[in-house]
């Protein structure tokens, strides 16, 4: 699911042509040793946390039906997970990187969820609502200066992204459909009889 995810988001920012301008789009953690080799305009989209909503945890199963209403399976409810991310422009002046910023805020502030065309895999089969909150309140969960601790950099410009995404429950198959009606067998009676003997 976290790959979708990430490819969903690569989609949603070709889509606002942030790539054709030349732009290059990594999914790379922006430590020094990484900007030290980055030789065009980048946005980094780093994923540095992950964590269970279970506050939508849910228990039981529900059906899975073919084109034909008939059920082929069954599948557990899927878990909710919160997908943090540092976005990140890399340019050589920081006009450029905060131009590249307010592009991508732009496009994101578009978008309260990741849309349908953009969802693909596991995401696509389940058509479940992909959230996504772009610079918004902090609520917990490490600072932005403790992720560039973390990375060894220096503070910089960045938004706080957080995708909240589903992540498949198990499925399990149907058995065969019953094609034939319920047979029934006599037994012989206690007596030692047919059942059905008067």
């Amino acid at each position: 699911m976290i790959h979708e995810v990430d490819e969903g988001l690569r989609l949603l920012l070709v889509d606002a042509g942030l790539q054709e301008s030349g732009v290059d789009l990594v999914f790379d953690a922006p430590t020094k040793d990484w900007s030290a080799r980055r030789n065009a305009p980048t946005i980094s989209v780093f994923l540095h946390g992950i964590r269970e909503d279970a506050g939508r945890r849910r228990t039981g199963t529900a059906e899975e039906h073919d084109e034909n209403g008939m059920v082929i399976g069954w599948r557990t409810p899927p878990r909710w997970f919160e997908l943090t991310y540092l976005v990140t422009a890399w340019t050589n002046r920081p006009q450029d990187e905060h131009r590249l910023l307010s592009e991508v805020l732009r496009c994101l502030m578009r978008h309260d969820t990741l849309p349908a065309p953009m969802l693909t895999g596991t995401l696509a089969e389940l058509a479940l609502t992909v959230e996504l909150e772009a610079a918004g309140p902090r609520t917990d969960g490490p600072s932005a200066s403790d992720v560039w601790s973390a990375l060894g950099g220096e503070l910089k410009a960045a938004i706080d992204l957080r995708v909240l995404a589903p992540l498949a429950g198990e499925r399990a198959p149907a058995g065969p459909p019953v094609t034939e009606g319920l047979v029934m067998k006599a037994a012989p009676a206690v007596d030692g009889t047919a059942a059905d003997d008067p």
